[in-house]
């Protein structure tokens, strides 16, 4: 049985939780629909953004980058590979390790999609001061180094 101090700890996390979660889904719903009117997924298109204006980079570092978990980020680059966007080669410096890179034709659907997705999803945040983006931005990094130093290490 949950104290009073414990309910309404519980009580005021949750408000906060719930409000987290609408405001990820709204966000995710505004760009998923513009990603996939070029023709991509949000993951693909994470992928693409992260790679693009580089020479490339490991899939280690590509997975810590992006948000995209490892389990995922297979299947994402095969697809990704399919469609003649990336290329994945060994990498000189680390024989154990992939590169990858967009290829011309990944540069150009970087090109094409990445001002426009950012540019509609700028547009929901229009509203905000830069001082208000800041202090969000700030907020949710501290709630997001308050939740990563309960996970087990």
């Amino acid at each position: 049985m949950n104290t009073p101090m414990q309910q309404r700890s519980v009580t005021r996390s949750m408000a906060l939780v719930r409000e987290l979660v609408r405001t990820y889904q709204a966000f995710e719903q505004l760009s998923s629909s513009r990603i996939r009117s070029h023709g991509l997924t949000p993951p693909q298109f994470d992928v693409i953004a992260t790679l693009g204006n580089t020479a490339g980079m490991s899939c280690k570092e590509l997975s810590s980058r992006t948000l995209i978990t490892k389990g995922t980020l297979t299947g994402v680059l095969d697809r990704l590979l399919d469609k003649g966007l990336i290329s994945r080669r060994v990498d000189a410096n680390d024989r154990r390790s992939l590169f990858v890179a967009l290829t011309s034709e990944g540069d150009s659907v970087f090109r094409a999609t990445f001002p426009d997705v950012t540019g509609h999803c700028d547009g929901a945040f229009a509203a905000l001061s830069d001082e208000e983006l800041k202090q969000i931005t700030a907020t949710l990094a501290g709630l997001r180094l308050a939740i990563t130093a309960k996970l087990e290490p």
